[in-house]
């Protein structure tokens, strides 16, 4: 049986989202002032912890949402301004993809999909938007969100970034 889109994706950033969950508690429950966590960088040019959580529902709901209207223009609003807003966002995303179903994350595949940033446009096929753009944008944000976390002396391991695993039943 071939490979979903659907299966490529949506149960990985799943998994993922929920780990960012964990992530946010541990930093909830470490010594750092809530601003200074918010604002955190692990270094000066890139854009700070909040930005990283909020860009994880970005690239994985958004990126669905996108397809749905065909363009995906990215969220350069303001990040939440609490680890809870982040949280809440975090389980819009969770929600909005567990609402997802198979059948129709596939019936997406047969529309074009275009990125749309200021004057740059930039065509795609679903798959390909998904499979080259959203879904590494996601793990470059989920990462750096949870690089931070760790150099600033926040509690997390690797089995914090992995979270719940799909194992075998």
């Amino acid at each position: 049986m071939p490979l979903t889109l659907y299966a490529a994706t949506v149960p990985s950033m799943l998994q993922i989202l929920g780990s960012g969950k964990g992530w946010l508690a541990k930093a909830q429950a470490c010594d750092m002032a809530e601003s200074d966590v918010l604002g955190a960088r692990l270094v000066e040019d890139m854009l700070p912890f909040s930005y990283q959580v909020k860009s994880m529902a970005v690239h994985s709901m958004g990126a669905f949402e996108g397809l749905k209207r065909g363009v995906f223009s990215p969220d350069m609003g303001e990040p939440p301004a609490t680890l809870a807003a982040l949280a809440a966002r975090l389980d819009e995303a969770i929600a909005y993809l567990q609402a997802l179903s198979e059948d129709e994350v596939e019936a997406l595949r047969d529309g074009d999909m275009r990125f749309e940033f200021g004057e740059r446009r930039m065509p795609f096929t679903v798959d390909d938007f998904i499979l080259s753009f959203s879904q590494p944008n996601f793990y470059f944000h989920a990462t750096t969100a949870y690089g931070i976390l760790r150099a600033n002396g926040v509690d997390v391991g690797k089995r914090d970034y992995i979270g719940a695993l799909r194992i075998k039943a």
